[in-house]
């Protein structure tokens, strides 16, 4: 998180946001149940379980709605001066 901050969507926005901390927990689940049988942790076990590799943060404009990734956010507020 670094610089200013400019909704993309609404334009104005530049002071209320949400940040939104993307915790992403690997599990095995059961087809039918949808219960958690295994719960793979920090690490992926499971030859076939692909790790998560998207943002680690997330943004929500406080003022519209828009959640879109901090990179977006970020590039709009270099834009707007």
């Amino acid at each position: 998180m670094h610089g200013p901050y400019c909704c993309p969507n609404c334009k104005t926005n530049r002071t209320r946001f949400n940040i939104i901390q993307q915790v992403p927990q690997a599990v095995k689940m059961d087809p039918k149940t949808g219960e958690i049988i295994e719960d793979y942790g920090n690490h992926s076990s499971d030859l076939f379980h692909i790790s998560y590799k998207g943002p680690e943060y997330r943004v929500q404009c406080g003022a519209c709605g828009l959640v879109e990734d901090e990179m977006t956010f970020l590039k709009f507020g270099e834009n707007i001066k």
